[in-house]
């Protein structure tokens, strides 16, 4: 399931897609920006991060952190429509398209972590 930054509350231990700006990077950890502006901490512990933009694969630590599995690259020519990005993520979290796009309800248990 593709998420923003609002999006993170309530799934953790699920796995998710998060496209982004990367904004700093450390020995493990990134900075990156949602496509909703909100900035979310990626630890990417033997995960490379070799764009500008990137789409983070990896699990919901917390409402403001992701442990990445992997990442992929979204650089285009020049920039990438963050607000486009944002918008086509919440319209999958609209109710009239829930056969589309199954997602996790934030009501369910989250997934033990290993």
């Amino acid at each position: 399931m593709r998420v923003n930054s609002a999006r993170l509350s309530g799934i953790k231990g699920r796995t998710v897609r998060l496209p982004c700006k990367v904004l700093r990077l450390s020995d493990d950890i990134a900075i990156v920006e949602a496509s909703d502006g909100g900035q979310v901490e990626i630890q990417r512990k033997n995960v490379d991060v070799t764009a500008t933009y990137v789409e983070v694969i990896g699990s919901v630590v917390d409402a403001s952190t992701i442990k990445a599995m992997a990442t992929l690259p979204l650089d285009s020519e020049g920039e990438l429509d963050m607000q486009l990005v944002n918008d086509v993520i919440e319209l999958t979290f609209e109710s009239r398209f829930d056969k589309l796009f199954p997602r996790y309800k934030e009501t369910e248990t989250s997934m033990p972590t290993h």
